[in-house]
């Protein structure tokens, strides 16, 4: 088993299975490769260090075809990384992509208006289709907390659940292999009927958060105290639950529930502010633009994401976090 991008999640994952006596490699660079190189896996969680043997190398060929691939890297960095893993894909290799936001593989087997449809905004070239086959892909949805204190140390915060689904729906053996892989590395661990609904119910949550965190440089329970931001969020989720309702991906929770539970979560500093305090690109393509993207396609007005996705790409512009 290979994971590509050895950060926070990709981290915890490969330290966790090597831990319970998977054999493990990773792809990675710099500091980090140089890390894994010295240290191997190190992952700190509930008051405990736990270390683990890891084949470290920044050369996809030096490693060799996979059984299973964990793709643990930002989606912004996978149209120009994606060549480059050709030496780890054989014929039966699984292709697990451990992700945020829509990921390139979600409108095959999606059905409907919009299935088989390549997402410009995530793949805009076809380079990553080309490089790992939806067709190979075991979608995956991760609910957890994790960051990096230093190259090659990940520290668990909290939840440690893997959402897994086959694209095209149903069971199969390579699922099941899936599966009982995290369960062995301790994670808690649900297979979907339908992993796409998985994919666009966490999406609808953490579109809004996450640019607008970017935005205003703060956290999120300062972005819920506000009457017109909440009355942002609220429109924004709309179009993205309408949205979702014509792909066939419907969200049956009312959006001030979600909202109220975001309430809960308290101070805590997006994945998206956190990338964008280190100088570090921001994945707003695949958690926004692929969302508009998408509407576009059947036909749906989405004046608010559309003024998000425009007012977070000039401030990341101007930063150099985006492209021009």
């Amino acid at each position: 088993m290979c994971v590509v991008g050895a950060g926070a999640v990709g981290g915890m994952i490969g330290a966790r299975l090597a831990a319970a006596g998977v054999k493990t490699s990773a792809l990675a660079r710099g500091a980090t490769l140089e890390s894994l190189r010295r240290n191997g896996w190190r992952l700190h969680e509930r008051g405990r260090e736990i270390a683990a043997p890891v084949t470290a190398s920044d050369d996809a060929a030096e490693l060799g075809p996979q059984d299973v691939v964990v793709v643990a890297v930002k989606a912004q960095s996978l149209p120009g990384l994606a060549p480059s893993l050709s030496p780890l894909i054989g014929s039966e290799t699984v292709v697990v992509p451990a992700m945020n936001g829509v990921p390139w593989w979600f409108c095959d087997g999606l059905g409907g208006p919009v299935d088989g449809k390549r997402l410009r905004s995530v793949d805009p070239d076809g380079a990553v289709a080309a490089a790992l086959p939806p067709s190979q892909v075991v979608g995956c949805v991760v609910h957890l907390s994790a960051s990096t204190s230093e190259p090659g140390l990940t520290v668990h915060g909290s939840r440690e659940s893997l959402i897994v689904g086959e694209p095209r729906g149903g069971t199969s053996p390579r699922l099941d292999t899936v599966a009982d892989l995290f369960q062995r590395g301790g994670f808690d661990v649900t297979v979907s009927e339908r992993i796409q609904d998985d994919v666009w119910f966490k999406l609808w949550g953490n579109m809004t958060m996450n640019p607008i965190s970017v935005l205003t440089g703060t956290t999120m329970d300062h972005i819920v105290d506000d009457d017109l931001v909440i009355g942002l969020l609220r429109a924004i989720m709309l179009e993205a639950r309408e949205v979702g309702a014509r792909i066939g991906t419907p969200v049956r929770q009312d959006v001030d529930e979600r909202i109220a539970i975001t309430r809960t979560m308290g101070p805590v500093r997006t994945s998206m502010l956190q990338d964008a305090e280190a100088g570090r690109p921001l994945e707003l393509d695949a958690l926004v633009g692929a969302v508009r993207e998408l509407a576009q396609a059947v036909d749906v007005p989405t004046p608010f994401t559309d003024a998000l996705l425009g007012l977070t790409r000039v401030a990341a512009r101007a930063r150099g976090l985006y492209p021009q």
